[in-house]
């Protein structure tokens, strides 16, 4: 494996086309981001184009992984937008390459994401998993423990309502970080 990761990468019309891609093959794929297989671009498009907004406003952070010049992995980190919650993000959109698994480029996203969470002053990261996909064994590989599950709350299709489980990782904090955690993490958000 010889990923990069950029976070917060510009925002070019090729890089937003990858990511529609990306996004629109991870689904067709069986990927829980926000869809249920089958989906075209046209579908994922705007749901894309607001993630993307909240990146492009400063609010929200795009972490990429490229493989020899290939966009194989993403995510976005989510603020929370609401002052109490300032001290945390939820990861969002989670994805990798189909039929690259196995290859470490979602344990190497994930890591890198609590990396740049950590150094950002945050204090914890949340993931929400849709059950019956077997996330939640990979996500607790990487340390995070469920704090809630919300029984049947996605209906992937009739009849087959998902879990919709959520996922917690606290943030190693250096000690002078974790007495003003919340308004480092807004000052460092900002910049």
């Amino acid at each position: 494996m010889t990923v990069s990761f950029v976070l917060d990468p510009p925002l070019t019309d090729a890089l937003r086309a990858d990511i529609v891609a990306l996004w629109t093959e991870v689904t067709n794929a069986g990927g829980a981001v926000g869809f249920v297989a089958p989906v075209t671009e046209d579908d994922v498009r705007p749901v894309a184009d607001s993630a993307l907004a909240g990146v492009a406003a400063g609010v929200d952070r795009l972490l990429i992984g490229i493989d020899e010049g290939r966009l194989v992995a993403l995510l976005f980190i989510a603020d929370n937008r609401f002052p109490l919650k300032a001290h945390w993000r939820v990861l969002k959109r989670v994805m990798v390459v189909p039929g690259s698994q196995g290859r470490g480029y979602g344990a190497a996203i994930m890591r890198r994401a609590a990396e740049v969470s950590a150094r950002l002053g945050l204090a914890a990261l949340q993931v929400t998993v849709r059950d019956g996909h077997g996330l939640d064994r990979f996500y607790r590989g990487l340390g995070y423990r469920e704090v809630g599950r919300v029984p049947g709350a996605l209906r992937v299709a009739p009849g087959d309502d998902r879990d919709e489980l959520f996922m917690w990782l606290e943030l190693p904090q250096p000690q002078e970080a974790a007495l003003t955690s919340g308004s480092a993490a807004a000052r460092a958000t900002s910049a």
